[in-house]
């Protein structure tokens, strides 16, 4: 059964405003509003950040810098580590396409054990980020601070620049922790949907519209990591 479907078995009121002129539920059109903003957010620190990096400064190499398989190597393996990070939260997007469609049958089963995948894959990729930080932190890279000035000429393909050093670092921390936060947040969404699942209050309500937004959300979270992903760890 399709959204439209279920919006058509919602109780209205005389005071509802009667059917949407988009045919689309209220808090959906709410959810479409709320990631257009933040997508201006994010807009706004990723340019910021290409302007940085395309400016005079040489910038560090993300080959150089990003070069750590936390764990198992200490270097030699460029962006393989980052390269599994973007895989688990591609996945957990995966999973949760699933469980919008298995709510779409009604099939509560399904939503669940989807849904604890995603759950589970959004803290794997947390996980791996708090992995990723601290051992940039190790190397001498945290907001404000940059590795000793012997050391910084490893992470730059030509003259290190101290400068460009620390915008890197300042921005790096500042734009994945943001989006680090977006994953949290939609991570604790997901874990109260779930309990909402297993509790059955979307078989009493008759339609798993919940489970759909929950889902807008996530997907805009995996997209702006594609925009991260690229602007840090290829250019």
């Amino acid at each position: 059964m399709d959204s439209l479907s279920q919006l058509d078995q919602v109780k209205t009121t005389p005071w509802s405003g009667g059917r949407s002129p988009w045919s689309v539920e209220y808090g959906k059109i709410m959810m479409w509003f709320f990631l257009l903003s933040d997508a201006f957010t994010f807009s706004s620190l990723l340019i910021y950040y290409g302007a940085q990096r395309f400016s005079k400064f040489t910038w560090p190499d993300p080959d150089k810098v990003f070069q750590s398989f936390p764990g198992i190597a200490e270097s030699g393996a460029p962006l393989i580590f980052v390269g599994l990070m973007t895989f688990i939260l591609i996945m957990s997007s995966v999973t949760m396409v699933l469980a919008v469609e298995a709510g779409h049958r009604r099939a509560k089963k399904e939503v669940i054990w989807w849904m604890i995948a995603t759950v589970i894959g959004g803290f794997m990729f947390l996980g791996c980020q708090a992995l990723e930080w601290t051992h940039l932190n190790h190397e001498g890279f945290w907001w404000g601070s940059i590795p000793a000035a012997e050391e910084l000429q490893h992470f730059f393909t030509g003259a290190p620049s101290e400068v460009a050093a620390h915008q890197f670092a300042n921005l790096f921390f500042t734009i994945t922790g943001f989006h680090g936060f977006h994953v949290f947040s939609g991570v604790m969404l997901n874990v109260i949907i779930l309990l909402m699942t297993i509790n059955g209050t979307f078989e009493r309500r008759g339609h798993y519209l919940m489970v759909e937004k929950v889902g807008l959300y996530w997907h805009f979270v995996d997209l702006v990591w594609v925009f991260v992903f690229t602007f840090f760890y290829l250019v």
